[in-house]
Formats: structure tokens, C-alpha cells, sequence
């Protein structure tokens, strides 16, 4: 590896929206620079994980190393492929912290999307320079022109540096990574600084233990190195390095501004740090700047189907969680569903990729709970100020919500969302968009028949369905992305769900004053299918404090106690019958509602059938 100093090395990520062929890009640089042959079956190489396969999407980042000969002269190329969904953007910026420079893939066809733009706004903020590729012109439909003046547009790239490509035949493929090699600096650092490596991502290898994806920014790293760790200071001896040619390929040494990976004989699940930094032992040096943590804005609750599964579930979401750091978990418990944890998760799509991987990958089926967003309060009583130490508290289980008596006011959080569509589709959307209570905040015209709105979005509108609201209501032409606004007061309160008069504390939810009848209503309407019956009458009933504002009857068995009656006078139908009624209602103050399990799995999961 000694052979390609630091001026002929090039870090770079393709970034782009969903499916304008990031991963077909990837394994056309990889064909040319001969890092894989050339076949039928390579198709997405770098999407390794089941998951990705199925679904044709890429979930993790995944790095290589390309070597190209560029006029006489051997380039190393370390090529990061990244996803293209809003749920994964943590992904996509951790992955720019080990580049100098990134190709913009944007398709010839479909023109620039709610993500495109996002991405290139975390590459503009990185600082890192910018090479704008239009894929697929190949398809009959294509109209790279209209492409090229959207990005002078929106981004002021000048069309002439727009290249014009098609992955999948391979079409003028050549000319990107030579614009890479011109346009894309090599990295700033030098091979005689002590040792400084970035660990940006980490697997679990069942034999190996912990495998780290470093980048290089100071000194060389080879095997039997001693090496410290900045962030738990503890000591390891270098087991093996090497590069991903997308598979792992030991070397001897890695150097300054080189991407790789790194076996040290970690054991544990919490070692390898994603953003920490790496230094040799007794050379200490200034930690690198971490990433800023990834936010969660969706919870769920996750409990094992059966509670013999428990440590099995835990040791599998630990290891799970190495791989994906973006999720946040706590412990939770519940009367209903027993021991569990509580997580976040950057969107949905994240969510259900999480619930696949564990099922896929360990074997591990689980309940989830329908996904809930973390709310706060502004206290008011010096009482509870005192007792939490603080004044504002975030609530993520409706049982911790505090009296609105002791809150000045309660927070909501929001999004600001983007939303790229035709503009014959922007009537409906706009209705789609005050329904669920935002504020428009911008209207921008593309070109003659693309329109970009910006809407200000409480979050718990936009958390179960309106994706898939907004594409069906554009026959899948709208894209949609967001990222965090902060907090904003809103009029919350608390929903309880009685049954015959005693509150259900895993039912219980937060939700806006505005929407509280209707939800209230379908959730008594889904409960009276799912509880089975008594032998006396249940009430099903929403309440906001002590007001009823949906009630359903689940009506008793009965025993037809007239059917020994027949002729004789009336009186004694109605003695029967009134004897009946005194039974039952005597049943009803001592019997107890016990709702099965599946019952409360049925009602909590997400709900499809809206």
C-alpha cells in the first residue's frame, strides 16, 4: 500500500434520491477499475444484506477500494456507496466525514427530488467538492437538458459540468472517475503525524469479534500495532488490517488519507465507537470531531413474544445496534406485554428495516408497538421542577404525562418537510398537508411542470401514514424528505381508554386536542372487535380526563331464560327477564375485563387497516 502516497489517493460518495442508481454506478467503477469481473450478476455487489437485496434499496453504507491507472499514474479510489432514503441520512453524513468529495447522481428521467436536494446541502455544509453526474439517459423518456438546468437552477452548477451517463450500459462510466481524479483533492494529511484513524462504521463477526472501517487522517497502522482507544481508553494489539475490494483483503500496513479496516481483538459490542478516534499507544493525540448523534424521531416498543426469548432478544438487538448506531434503546416494562425495551428510530422505513434485520439475521420475531414521537413539557410547579431537577421534561410514555395543571405548556416536535411533485397533483397535496395541521412555508416552481413546497409538519402527523398518503395521491410522482424544526407548543392532552370505568394503562395515548374524537372513536370501534365477549356488558370508553368522547357496547351473552314460558300471562316474561338484568348487573360490578394478549398486540400494532 506504500506505493500510492497521499497525493494520488481519492476519497468520494455517490449521493442520491432513491433509486436514481447509486448502487448500479458503484458496481460499474468497480467493473472498470477490474475490482470485480465483469458478469450478468452484478447487480448492487455492495448491497450485502439480505434486506437490501429484497427490497432493492441500500440500508448501510458500503466502502472499496478501486485502483486506476489515470495518465500514467496509479490512483487509489476509496469509493463510499450510500443510501438514498430520508430515514438513513445519518449514514450518508457519516459517510462524508471520510471524503474530500462526492458524485451528485441525479436520473435523466425523473429530474431532481426532495432528496437530491438534501444531500447536496449535507455535502455543500461538509464543504466538500461536488461532481454532478446525470444517469440513465439511456431510457426513451430521458431529458438530460431539463435535468442539467434544474441543477443550474437550484444548485448554480454551472450544465457544462454535468456528465451524462448510463450505469447500467456502462455508457461514459470512464469519464466520472477521471473527473474524480481532476476535480476532488486528495486528503490533507501526512503519513510522518503520529497515527489518527476515524472509526465510520463497525460490524460483529461472530469469530473475529468486532471489525472497525477506519479512515486514515495522520500516520500508518499495521499489524501488532498497540493501539488506545479516545473514547474508552482502553488498550488493543492490532490483529490484521486491509482494504474492502468489497470483500476484506488484508495488507501489511495502512497509510495517511487511506479507508479501511481494522480486527483488534475487541469483544464487546460497545468498543468500537462509531466517531471515535483511534491513536497508538503512548502517542496520544487530539480526538477528531465525533459525529453529532443521530436523533431519533419515531418510539416504539419492542417486547419479545414470549419472555423465555429475553436475553436471546437482548444479546441480538446489542449486536444489532453496533451495526446500526442510529437506534436508541431503553428499558421499558409493560402489564400486558412483560419486559422490553423502548427504541428510536430515525423514520419508518427505519423501523420496519430494523424488525427484517432482526428476523433475518438472528432469527428473533418480536411485537412492535404502534410508533410514537417524544413530546415536552414546560413545568409550572415547583413541586415537580424540584423533583426532576429541571424544568422542561421530554415524555416518550404516555403514563409519565403530567396534569395540565402543573404545565405552563406542552411541546410538540416538528419537521420541515420538502416536497418535489408535478405540479398538476399540488391541489391535492396542499389539502393533504392542512389536514394534518402545517403551515406552508415556501412554493417554488422548478421548471414549467415541477414544483417544490416546504411545509412546517408536526411530527406525529407525518409518522404512520402520510408517505404513502402522498404517493398514492400522486400516482407515486411526489417525493417527499425532511429534517428536524425544533419544538413548537401545541394543545396535547392525554387519551384513556376505560373499560367498564377502569382505565388501560398500555392503551393510554397522547395525541392533539383537534384529533382526539376521531381517534378516540376508531380505537373503541377496533377494541369492541377484539375483545371477546362476557357474560355480562362491557363499556368501552375514550376519556380525556373525566370526559367521555367515544363509547361502544360490547353487548353480554345471554341465556334465553323465557324459552320454558309458553301462554301464561306477561308478567311472569317480565319477572324472568328482570331477574336476568339484576344477575347480570351484580356479574358486571364484580367481574373483571381481562383483555388476552392478542388482543392488546392487535390494537397496538401499527394501524394498516385505516
Amino acid at each position: 500500500m506504500s506505493a500510492y502516497p497521499v497525493e494520488s489517493i481519492r476519497n468520494f460518495s455517490i449521493i442520491a434520491h432513491v433509486d436514481h442508481g447509486k448502487s448500479t454506478l458503484a458496481d460499474r467503477l468497480l467493473e472498470i477499475t477490474g475490482t470485480i469481473s465483469k458478469t450478468d450478476r452484478n447487480k448492487q455487489v455492495l448491497d450485502k444484506l439480505q434486506v437490501e437485496r429484497e427490497r432493492g434499496i441500500t440500508v448501510k453504507a458500503q466502502s472499496a477500494s478501486l485502483f486506476y491507472n489515470h495518465e500514467g499514474i496509479n490512483y487509489l479510489l476509496n469509493l463510499i456507496d450510500t443510501p438514498g432514503h430520508v430515514d438513513f441520512s445519518y449514514e450518508v453524513s457519516r459517510s462524508l466525514s471520510a471524503c474530500q468529495g462526492v458524485i451528485l447522481v441525479v436520473d435523466a428521467n425523473e429530474g431532481i427530488q426532495a432528496q437530491t436536494v438534501a444531500n447536496f446541502y449535507l455535502a455543500f455544509e461538509a464543504q466538500l467538492s461536488i461532481i454532478p453526474v446525470i444517469n440513465k439517459i439511456d431510457l426513451k423518456n430521458a431529458d438530460p437538458e431539463r435535468v442539467e438546468k434544474q441543477i443550474e437552477k437550484l444548485f448554480d452548477i454551472p450544465t457544462d459540468e454535468c456528465v451524462r451517463i448510463s450505469a447500467k450500459q456502462g455508457t461514459n462510466v470512464e469519464k466520472v472517475l477521471q473527473k474524480v481524479i481532476e476535480k476532488i483533492p486528495p486528503p490533507q494529511c501526512n503519513t510522518a503525524d503520529p497515527l489518527k484513524a476515524l472509526v465510520f462504521d463497525s460490524t460483529f463477526d461472530h469469530y473475529r469479534g468486532v471489525v472497525a472501517n477506519i479512515a486514515l487522517f495522520g500516520g500508518e497502522i499495521a499489524k501488532g500495532h498497540k493501539i488506545v482507544s479516545a473514547h474508552t481508553k482502553k488498550r488493543y494489539e492490532v490483529n490484521e488490517v486491509g482494504i474492502l475490494t468489497p470483500n476484506e483483503q488484508p495488507t501489511h500496513k495502512l497509510y495517511a488519507g487511506q479507508v479501511g479496516y481494522l480486527i483488534a481483538g475487541m469483544k464487546e459490542v460497545t468498543e468500537a465507537q462509531i466517531g471515535d478516534t483511534l491513536f497508538l499507544y503512548k502517542q496520544p493525540v487530539e480526538p477528531l470531531p465525533g459525529f453529532k448523534s443521530a436523533k431519533p424521531m419515531v418510539f416504539a416498543g419492542m417486547y419479545p413474544i414470549d419472555q423465555t426469548e429475553y436475553n436471546n432478544l437482548k444479546s441480538a438487538l446489542e449486536r444489532l445496534t453496533l451495526n446500526d448506531s442510529s437506534v436508541t434503546v431503553h428499558r421499558d416494562s409493560s402489564l400486558a406485554l412483560g419486559a422490553g425495551w423502548r427504541l428510536g428510530f430515525l423514520g419508518l422505513l427505519h423501523m420496519e428495516v430494523f424488525n427484517q434485520r432482526l428476523e433475518q439475521e438472528y432469527n428473533m420475531s418480536v411485537i412492535l408497538t404502534a410508533p410514537t414521537v417524544p413530546y415536552k413539557a414546560v413545568l409550572s410547579s415547583a413541586k415537580l421542577i424540584k423533583e426532576y431537577g429541571k424544568d422542561q421534561i421530554t415524555i416518550i410514555n404516555p403514563a409519565q404525562f403530567p396534569d395540565k395543571l402543573s404545565v405552563s405548556e406542552y411541546l410538540e416536535p416538528t419537521v420541515l418537510g420538502t416536497i418535489v411533485t408535478p405540479h398538476e397533483y399540488i391541489g391535492k397535496i396542499i389539502t393533504l398537508c392542512q389536514d394534518r395541521r402545517a403551515v406552508q412555508k415556501d412554493l417554488l416552481y422548478i421548471d414549467e411542470n415541477r414544483v417544490m413546497l416546504k411545509y412546517l409538519f408536526p411530527l406525529n402527523e407525518i409518522v404512520v401514514d402520510f408517505y404513502d398518503a402522498l404517493k398514492s395521491l400522486s400516482s407515486g410522482y411526489a417525493s417527499f424528505d425532511y429534517e428536524d424544526a425544533g419544538y413548537q407548543s401545541a394543545d396535547l392532552i392525554k387519551m384513556d381508554i376505560l373499560l367498564n370505568g377502569n382505565p388501560v394503562e398500555e392503551l393510554a395515548t397522547i395525541i392533539h386536542k383537534d384529533k382526539a374524537y376521531a381517534a378516540g372513536k376508531l380505537l373503541c370501534e377496533r377494541l369492541k372487535e377484539t375483545i371477546p365477549r362476557q357474560l355480562f356488558e362491557i363499556a368501552i370508553q375514550a376519556a380525556i380526563g373525566k370526559k367521555i368522547i367515544a363509547r361502544e357496547t360490547l353487548k353480554p351473552y345471554r341465556k334465553n331464560v323465557v324459552a320454558k314460558c309458553y301462554g301464561g300471562d306477561i308478567t311472569r316474561r317480565m319477572k324472568l327477564l328482570r331477574r336476568q338484568a339484576e344477575g347480570k348487573r351484580l356479574m358486571r360490578k364484580i367481574g373483571n375485563v381481562e383483555v388476552p394478549r392478542d388482543a392488546f398486540i392487535r390494537v397496538l400494532k401499527r394501524e394498516t387497516d385505516k
